[in-house]
């Protein structure tokens, strides 16, 4: 028997006949050692893979495949990569299960990527494309926080919009000690550059607000 309930299969797959445009690829980095949900993570992957033609899988062992970690900058495992299957960008990124409310946020990232559309206004865009220094944002989430997805959501359409966006979800209780660096207490929790912090599901405008500082920052 599947992770994914026959009900909700089928409606993932109608969404994908309906929504997907271009193919995309979705990288997975697992290791069967000391790792809480890798085999999990994986089995949920291969089931979302095979709801479309148009959605691939590669599969990668951290402790094997170093180099390909390296050039995608996978440090911690299980890593989901979302990417254009015709490019290598490899900037919308999950650490952790994509489970619970997580999940829609894997399902709104492939279709996203799939349309090359992110779907924020043209204000946001706007400045996202003058971005031209790199910009790392990590979202500490858990599956039982309804906000969280909303919050993953904006930093990675952020990324799509731009590859020098490097937009991660973090599940935090799968990475206690890089939540305990970060001092999180509650969830979504939103780092920018190791240099600005907020707490909450915010609108895309404030968003590009903290970006700003962030920026702004790295020059002071």
């Amino acid at each position: 028997m599947g992770l994914l309930p026959k009900e909700v299969q089928e409606q993932v797959k109608q969404l994908f006949q309906e929504r997907l445009v271009n193919p995309v690829k979705i990288y997975h980095f697992t290791q069967a050692l000391n790792c809480q949900y890798c085999a999990e993570t994986e089995a949920l992957l291969k089931e979302v893979a095979e709801l479309s033609d148009l959605i691939s899988l590669e599969i990668y062992n951290f402790a094997v495949d170093k180099e390909k970690a390296g050039t995608m900058k996978v440090d911690k495992v299980p890593a989901t990569i979302i990417a254009p299957a015709e490019n290598s960008r490899h900037n919308i990124r999950f650490f952790g299960i994509p489970s619970g409310y997580e999940f829609t946020s894997l399902i709104e990232d492939i279709i996203h990527v799939s349309r090359k559309e992110s779907d924020l206004s043209p204000q946001v865009v706007n400045f996202l494309k003058t971005v031209d220094r790199p910009i790392h944002i990590q979202v500490f989430v858990t599956p039982t926080c309804p906000y969280c997805p909303r919050m993953v959501l904006l930093a990675h359409k952020a990324a799509l919009e731009n590859e020098k966006i490097l937009a991660d979800m973090i599940e935090a209780v799968e990475f206690p000690d890089l939540s305990n660096r970060y001092g999180v207490y509650a969830v979504p929790k939103t780092v920018i550059n190791d240099r600005v912090e907020f707490e909450g599901a915010v609108p895309e405008e404030m968003f590009v607000e903290y970006l700003r500082q962030a920026l702004e920052q790295e020059d002071s």
